[in-house]
């Protein structure tokens, strides 16, 4: 039932009398109750178009096979040649077809297969040459589990890659716009140092993405259809997600540097503030302060984000389970320890970061983060409701 649930369809293909193919494949969950009423199980001669026989089966031409509303699930007193001649079927249905497989006449099937799966145990070593995988425990249900880990992990990298370029992206953004200050003397004010840059880096990215790289399989990751194999890791949908929260991030830490320099400062840039701290800069290294928190803990939160790309994850019930991944808690309460111990360790903040130690500006930075979530939560409302559903 797992199998149908992730849109994975099993066919059985076996020497078995009918009769006693269709029992078992009842039995295993490949024939539904609709499919039994399909098949017409109680007919002497056929059992219809989802159960039948190799010779029911060859007489068809390609083209009938391919008029078919859906091909058989059981084929029984099945021949090698019968089981390449599915196999061809379902690729002119663009399916991926893994086949498995013990004796000797199963190598043929195996070999034309995507993937070849034989069995370790009773397998022959004719079968075991021709797969590309040899199920070491003979259990078919080990062939589910190795599908779930295969989406865990391919979901795993696509979080990966969300978080890492959309952090980057956002730097880029806060730092293309930054280069519109100017000083007195027609010199571009850095909203960031480069150091500091290279901090935040260190901060945001390593230990969230490798985090996210071992998080775990979230329950309904097997209700979801099989994936196109030419969408690659970067969809539509992550691109999308990387331009989206790539830009919110960025404008939303450049505003903030705005903010503090001409809404609620004077806007003096002072002079040659990108090389020393001095008293006219003192504005300006506290928009830094300002900017160089916005964006860390930004980023930081934005890597929770990346845990469901389409779920909720700042309602009460996700907020819960926010030490679940404990690497990612752990990277995110020390990401947060240590962008606080740079804005205000003396020497460190002036001297290397060019920034300094804010007071009321956490207010800012506050509101930002707040407004941050709400709409990244909007955001994905709005995917679940324009997207096509996983399940």
């Amino acid at each position: 039932m797992e199998c149908y649930r992730a849109g994975i369809q099993v066919t059985m293909l076996t020497g078995d009398h009918p009769q006693t193919a269709a029992a078992i494949a009842r039995q295993v969950g490949i024939l539904q109750d609709e499919d039994e009423e399909k098949s017409g199980e109680h007919q002497a001669l056929s059992l219809g178009p989802l159960v039948m026989t190799a010779r029911e089966f060859d007489r068809l031409t390609d083209d009938e096979i391919d008029a078919l509303p859906e091909l058989p699930h059981v084929i029984a007193r099945c021949s090698p040649d019968t089981k390449v001649k599915m196999i061809e079927a379902m690729h002119r249905r663009s399916g991926i077809v893994a086949m498995t497989g013990d004796g000797v006449n199963d190598s043929p099937s195996l070999k034309f297969a995507d993937v070849g799966i034989a069995m370790g145990q009773t397998g022959s070593d004719v079968a075991k040459q021709a797969s590309e995988i040899i199920l070491t425990d003979d259990n078919f249900a080990t062939i589910v589990r190795a599908i779930r880990e295969g989406r865990r992990v391919f979901s795993n990298i696509q979080r990966f890659c969300c978080v890492l370029v959309s952090g980057n992206v956002a730097e880029l953004v806060c730092l293309v716009i930054g280069l519109a200050f100017r000083d007195g003397l027609g010199e571009t004010v850095f909203p960031l140092s480069p150091v500091a840059i290279l901090v935040n880096n260190l901060l945001t990215g390593t230990p969230p993405a490798m985090a996210l790289g071992v998080e775990k399989a979230w329950p309904t990751i097997m209700d979801e259809p099989p994936r196109s194999p030419s969408s690659g890791l970067f969809t539509w949908e992550v691109q999308g997600d990387i331009v989206f929260y790539g830009f919110g991030i960025g404008l939303l830490s450049i505003a903030n540097f705005w903010l503090v320099m001409n809404g609620f400062g004077d806007g003096h840039m002072g002079e040659e503030c990108n090389k020393a701290y001095s008293e006219s800069c003192d504005l300006v290294f506290r928009a830094r302060g300002t900017v160089f928190a916005t964006l860390t803990l930004a980023i930081l939160l934005h890597a929770y984000n990346c845990r469901r790309l389409r779920g909720p994850m700042w309602n009460w019930h996700m907020i819960r389970r926010v030490h679940e991944n404990r690497f990612l808690f752990s990277g995110v309460v020390c990401g947060t320890i240590l962008c606080i111990l740079c804005i205000y360790v003396p020497g460190l903040n002036t001297s290397v970061l060019k920034l300094k130690g804010i007071s009321w500006e956490w207010g800012i930075v506050l509101v930002t983060l707040l407004i941050f979530l709400i709409l990244s939560e909007l955001y994905k409302f709005a995917k679940r409701k324009l997207y096509k559903p996983l399940s």
